[in-house]
């Protein structure tokens, strides 16, 4: 296998003369595979907004109120790569449909919640069902036509229903509580679920055994990247939560630590390897995955610290929250018109790293400014929706660009998992320096005003420091991109 050419441009070999030449050919595959992403970034973004709701309602604590996002994100992304490659191995349409079978049970059991130890067990099996859907997803898309010009077109489609999720979840989720229990936010999945599930199952043809491979999945692998992901995750509470044993935090350190050094010596060593470390140092897939990082890193992130700044520090209804995010729901929408001529304008590689910068701009403008008034926020809502949109559909392509053709679900798998960690990375870390920073639970309603200047302290120092990860993040994947670009300058003699 040659790890150092990126994919032509050129027709998929397997399709033939009877391949759609246009997206409304397949439209029902692709509004299953749009209902895949719909669920996959609305989810966690529909419940952020209920967060505080979700508090007083199970009387929880700050930590244990973060892990019902954190948990699915956790199994998710732990779990991602493993499904990938079961899918690989199986059938990746197979695979989708079993979890979107799944899915659809474990929002049912929603109705059946009564504590915040049963939520999190939850949002642990939907984050698993989720891992089980989603890797397929792209390679599927990819599947369905045999140019890249459809391919790109149809990932547009898809990313842009998730995009739409992500951003419109804060508000639909603020205007459902006011008139509904907050469960409701998690049963929208089962109507999603059918929908996927109808789309794939009819628009999507059985797998060909021939596209698939019968290699042994790495179990060890598996287990190792699992551990070191949630340990990366649930470290960094310990060293704020009131654990049983001072040392705690340490040792899940260490323990993650060594899973993480041993995942990358068996991913070396192993015959077949769940993923080969090489693939994630070619230039395209490297820029690729850390500007999608970056746009996660910083896109809920921001989510989660306005939430909890407008109804918590500002005293909003979550229905008057929900009204102040929909600005990023009108940005999303009306530049889809912009992406392609921008991209076509700048380049592939020089979009993913201007728009993955707009996103940490925003980020800025809300720590530093934030607190001064709802002009801020909204001027860092606009900056990070505009830039995820084009993140959105760039740094994905450029991955699977930058890919051997046999590896490009594996390389779906990379970029959600890697937009998964930095979502999950985001929303962790904000919740444990609130939770470091804060005195008492943020969900307490008694606040003087010294409690609130505290928090309001608290929110910037979490958005400046998650400035600062998404900004090495930009700056790493710039390097990578000049690097590409390089390659591709004509040289004089």
């Amino acid at each position: 296998m040659v790890l150092d050419t990126p994919r032509s441009v050129t027709p998929d070999a397997t399709m033939d003369a009877g391949s759609p030449r246009r997206l409304r050919d397949e439209w029902v595959a692709l509004s299953g595979l749009s209902a895949v992403f719909l669920f996959e970034m609305l989810d966690n973004s529909l419940l952020t907004i209920a967060l505080p709701t979700i508090g007083r309602d199970l009387d929880t604590t700050t930590a244990a109120l973060q892990w019902v996002t954190g948990a699915y994100s956790v199994a998710f992304g732990g779990l991602m790569l493993l499904f990938g490659a079961i899918a690989d191995r199986f059938g990746r349409r197979r695979i989708m449909l079993a979890g979107l079978i799944l899915l659809a049970a474990a929002s049912l059991a929603t109705l059946f919640v009564t504590t915040a130890g049963q939520l999190i067990t939850v949002r642990v099996v939907m984050g698993i069902a989720a891992a089980m859907t989603t890797p397929g997803s792209i390679a599927l898309a990819f599947r369905l036509f045999d140019t890249d010009d459809l391919r790109v077109r149809a990932i547009t489609v898809i990313s842009t229903a998730g995009l739409v999720g992500l951003t419109a979840g804060p508000t639909a989720g603020g205007l459902v509580l006011t008139i509904a229990p907050w469960q409701v936010l998690v049963l929208v999945n089962v109507p999603i679920a059918g929908l996927a599930f109808i789309g794939i199952r009819t628009g999507i043809a059985t797998d060909i055994r021939d596209e698939l491979h019968g290699d042994p999945i790495d179990v060890v692998g598996a287990l190792l990247g699992t551990t070191t992901i949630a340990g990366a995750l649930i470290t960094p509470t310990l060293f704020v939560g009131d654990g049983p044993r001072p040392s705690a935090p340490w040792v899940a350190t260490a323990m993650t630590v060594a899973a993480g050094i041993g995942f990358v010596l068996r991913q070396r060593s192993a015959r077949h390897p769940l993923v080969d470390v090489r693939l994630i140092t070619l230039p395209l897939v490297s820029s690729g995955l850390t500007y999608k990082a970056a746009a996660g890193l910083a896109g809920a992130g921001l989510s989660y610290l306005v939430t909890l700044q407008l109804q918590l520090a500002w005293g909003w209804t979550p229905a008057l929250a929900a009204v102040a995010l929909l600005p990023q729901v009108v940005v999303l929408l009306g530049s889809g018109r912009l992406v392609g001529p921008f991209v076509h304008r700048v380049g592939l590689d020089r979009a993913a790293g201007f728009s993955a910068a707009a996103v940490v701009t925003g980020l800025a403008v809300f720590g530093f400014l934030g607190r001064f008034g709802y002009v801020w926020v909204l001027l860092a809502l606009v900056l990070v929706a505009a830039g995820m949109r084009v993140v959105g559909v760039v740094a994905g392509t450029n991955v699977l660009r930058g890919l051997p053709a046999d590896r490009t679900s594996i390389g779906a798998a990379l970029v959600d998992t890697s937009s998964e960690l930095a979502t999950a990375t985001g929303v962790a870390a904000a919740g444990t320096i609130l939770s470091a920073l804060t005195a008492g639970s943020i969900t307490g309603t008694h606040w003087t005003s010294a409690d609130l200047a505290q928090f309001e302290g608290a929110i910037t120092v979490a958005g400046l420091t998650l400035t600062l990860a998404a900004t090495a993040l930009v700056s790493f994947g710039a390097i990578c991109s000049r690097a590409i670009i390089s390659t591709q300058e004509p040289t004089h003699a």
